[in-house]
C-alpha cells in the first residue's frame, strides 16, 4: 500500500487516464481527468460519499496512468481503454 500511497502523491498535474488495478494486476476502473494529481486524490479523500467507493477503494492495489496532450484526448483514450 505504501507504493500505491506514492503513486498517488507523485502523479502530475496533468491531463490523462489513469487505470486502478487489483492485487492480480487486473484493472478494476477506468477514468479519465483534466488533471490527474487532483482527480485520483479525490478518490481517496474521506469527503468522498460516492456509493460505489466503499465497494471499490478496499479492492485499489496499484495505480497506472497515461499522460495526454488534452483532456479530449484522455476521453478518447479512455473509451478505447
Amino acid at each position: 500500500m505504501e507504493d500505491l500511497k506514492n503513486k498517488r502523491q507523485n502523479l502530475p498535474a496533468r491531463p490523462g487516464v489513469y487505470l486502478f488495478k487489483d492485487q492480480k494486476g487486473a484493472v478494476l476502473y477506468v477514468g479519465k481527468a483534466l488533471n490527474l494529481k487532483n482527480r485520483v486524490r479525490a478518490y481517496f479523500n474521506e469527503t468522498d460519499t460516492r456509493f460505489q467507493l466503499q465497494f471499490l477503494l478496499p479492492k485499489i492495489a496499484d495505480l497506472d496512468f497515461m499522460i495526454t496532450d488534452t483532456e479530449k484526448e484522455a476521453l478518447i483514450l479512455e473509451n478505447n481503454l
